[in-house]
Order: structure tokens, then sequence, then C-alpha cells
């Protein structure tokens, strides 16, 4: 399945591209994680790049050299245990992806299957397909749930989300978190980090999607992809001139007729 921008490439403003892979996005969208798609979309195409989102499922061959982003999501654990036994034929491919620094955002599941292993609910231990170094581990009669709030201390930025997951993810040391947790569980409740952070991958626990709580997330990812693919020096809009700046004026907007409403 292919879903593209609305807008071909000579009819629209567009002077660049990116291609997207949707990893199993007919099989791992809980709590709405396809809604990070839509956001990366949403902001390539204000930063002008034409945009084609592939789901790339069970069977079908992932081509690392056709993408520019991955997204993977997560599911139920049934959903999980199919992806897991599919994704091993993807595993050189996407470790190739990682190596050459392009951008994966990784949520619940997908960030738990690019690692070690993890533990089900059930005791089931469930083997990721290892091209990076964490794992996850269960917990009894309990699962971390809740809103939470992290910082990035290389990035300066805070993000906000919410948290619903049972596993327990413990980082490798090659690994840095997606942030230090300022309210909320994050990976494991103990070491007070969130996510991880390695070369370009993101992966955190939060759903809603993360990216339309944090756009400023989700301009860093495709801003990153764009000049892995372009190079260093193409120009792009700053973030507050064209994002910051369009959701405040919006929420005015928002504002503005609930009071004329009422």
């Amino acid at each position: 399945m292919t879903y593209i921008s609305l807008q071909s490439p000579d009819q629209g403003n567009f002077n660049y591209d990116i291609h997207i892979a949707h990893l199993y996005g007919n099989l791992l969208n809980t709590y709405g994680d396809n809604g990070n798609v839509l956001m990366l979309k949403y902001v390539a195409e204000k930063l002008g790049a034409h945009v084609t989102v592939d789901i790339v499922s069970v069977g079908d061959d992932f081509n690392e050299n056709k993408y520019d982003i991955i997204f993977f999501g997560g599911g139920q654990d049934y959903e999980q245990t199919i992806v897991a036994k599919d994704l091993p034929a993807k595993k050189e491919a996407i470790a190739n992806f990682i190596n050459q620094d392009k951008v994966i955002l990784a949520i619940c599941g997908g960030f738990q299957l690019l690692g070690q292993y993890y533990i089900q609910a059930n005791g089931l231990k469930i083997d990721g397909i290892g091209v990076m170094g964490h794992y996850t581990l269960n917990q009894n009669n309990n699962r971390f749930i809740g809103d939470i709030k992290i910082y990035n201390k290389e990035f300066k930025e805070t993000y906000y989300g919410f948290e619903n997951h049972q596993g327990r993810t413990f980082l490798s040391p090659d690994e840095k978190p997606l942030g230090d947790i300022v309210y909320g569980h994050g990976n494991n409740n103990e070491d007070q980090t969130e996510g991880v952070h390695y070369k370009n991958v993101f992966g955190s626990y939060f759903h809603g999607p993360i990216l339309s709580r944090n756009v400023n997330l989700a301009y860093r990812l495709v801003a990153t992809a764009l000049k892995n693919k372009y190079g260093q020096g193409i120009t792009l809009t700053d973030y507050q001139d064209i994002l910051a700046k369009e959701i405040a004026e919006e929420y005015t907007d928002v504002k503005s007729k609930a009071k004329f409403k009422d």
C-alpha cells in the first residue's frame, strides 16, 4: 500500500523527495500511532518535500536504499509475534539503513523489536533482530500508564507524551536515552530515562502519537533525513518560522472561534 502527497512533484512547490517506509503498518498501529506518519508527511511538505509512504509488511522486501525514513509502530502481543517471525528477513537491510545514519522512529513494540529480545506479559521470550543493544523484561500485574514529560539534554528540547506499556527496557552502553524523566515512569521506572537515541534511530514508549504533541521532534526527524539525503549544506526553513508560528496562529484562531460561538 502506498500513499503520497496530493500534488505530484511537478505540480507542487517541492524541492525534495522523501520516501517513508511504514513497517508493518497494517499490523502495528496501537493507540493511533499511525498519526506519526501523518505528522512526518505534514512537516516534510512544509519543508518543500514531496512525500511517498509505503507500508512494508509481512513477506515484503525492504530496500534500504529506497527509503529515507522508517516508522515502526507497536501492537498487541499477537501481532508483534507475527512481525517477529518476519523481521529477521529484513535484518540486514535495516542494519544497513541504521549504519547509513538514516532516520528511524520506533514506538513501543517497534522499539523493543529493534533490540535483543523482549519478554511478553505471559513470560514468553520473543527475539528481536538485535540491530541495537537494548532488551526488555516484563513485570507482574503492572503497567506503566500515565502522562510523561522528558528532557533531551543534547537537543535542549522537552517532549510530552502518554505512556502505556508493560515492558521494562534497559539500554546498552552505546545507546543514549531519548530523554531524562521529569515525571512519569519511562523505560523501566528505575534509571530515570525514556526511549532511545542511537545514531539517527529514535525510540520511545510515547503513544498518542508522539509527533502530534512534539512537532519540534517531527521537524528534527524530517530535517535530519533531508540533510542526510541532500547534504548538510541545504537550506531549510527554521522550525520557529514555519511550524511554531503556524501552530500558535491556529491555536489563536481556534480560541477566537470558540469565543465567538459562546
